[in-house]
């Protein structure tokens, strides 16, 4: 498996990003072949916080594309910062 974790900061509203993100993005990354789990988080103080789980890095490699689209098309007014993105295997799991 892969996971991509996507860290933003200066979130200028996290519930209005969350909404957005639950009725518009959740759809879309649920049909990226080899998707397993999508989490979006308000870690708090304007920082917001996403993790995807991919079976495959090409599923991976999809979801940060979507991912760089819809925050383009959808929310580049609430989230004004480019995200630090980390992705790789999944090496251990519960």
């Amino acid at each position: 498996m892969h996971a991509v974790f996507r860290r933003y900061e200066g979130v200028t509203d996290p519930a209005e990003a969350g909404r957005r993100v639950n009725e518009g993005f959740v759809p879309l990354i649920q049909q990226v072949p080899g998707f397993v789990a999508y989490y979006w988080v308000d870690a708090g103080g304007g920082v917001m916080v996403s993790t995807s789980i991919f079976q495959d890095p090409a599923g991976a490699e999809e979801s940060t594309q979507r991912a760089g689209g819809f925050v383009r098309d959808r929310l580049a007014e609430l989230l004004p910062n480019p995200p630090q993105v980390t992705a790789g295997e999944v090496v251990a799991q519960a």
